[in-house]
């Protein structure tokens, strides 16, 4: 089992991680890697905020349909 990863597969399993939970030596690689790298904790930031954006985006764009429908 490797547990060092490149930034570029690291920034994989930050996306992957969005959909669903990773495999355990996933998630200890990449935590690893966050421990280690400068840039890929704040990919990781920028990642969760944008999926958090979207997901409120879609909720409001979800009740606003709903209002129309009434």
């Amino acid at each position: 089992m490797i547990l060092r990863r490149s930034c570029r597969e690291a920034a994989r399993l930050i996306t992957a991680r969005l959909d669903g939970p990773l495999p355990l030596a996933d998630r200890l690689a990449l935590r690893l890697h966050l421990m280690a790298c400068d840039a890929c904790p704040r990919f990781d930031r920028q990642m969760r905020w944008l999926h958090t954006a979207m997901g409120r985006w879609r909720a409001s764009a979800d009740a606003g349909a709903l209002r129309e429908n009434e």
